[in-house]
């Protein structure tokens, strides 16, 4: 079963397409252009259409999604963690 999809290879999150992912279940990714599986350990309760770190991201390091940059991490998120607008925002202001 796949939980999240990744579109690029370089991307530093992916996107959770199921309902109900809790902390601690095991997760498995697909990565798009590689048509390959990944799995990580959720560390957070994540809802369906959220984010999940699948790099350990840096305050003022840049996020990657769909091959896109899509903002800036304003607090540190690990690996498996929920990625959104508590530790993202946007470049623009």
């Amino acid at each position: 079963m796949i939980h999240f999809v990744v579109h690029d290879e370089n991307d530093s999150v992916g996107v959770v397409v199921v309902e109900g992912v809790k902390a601690g279940a095991t997760l498995t990714g697909w990565i798009m252009d590689q048509d390959r599986e990944i799995t990580f350990k959720a560390a957070n309760d994540i809802p369906i259409g959220h984010k999940l770190a699948i790099k350990a991201l840096a305050k003022g390091d840049t996020v990657i999604k769909y091959g896109t940059d899509i903002g800036k991490v304003v607090a540190a998120i690990g690996v498996g963690e929920h990625a959104h607008v508590h530790n993202i925002k946007t470049k623009r202001w």
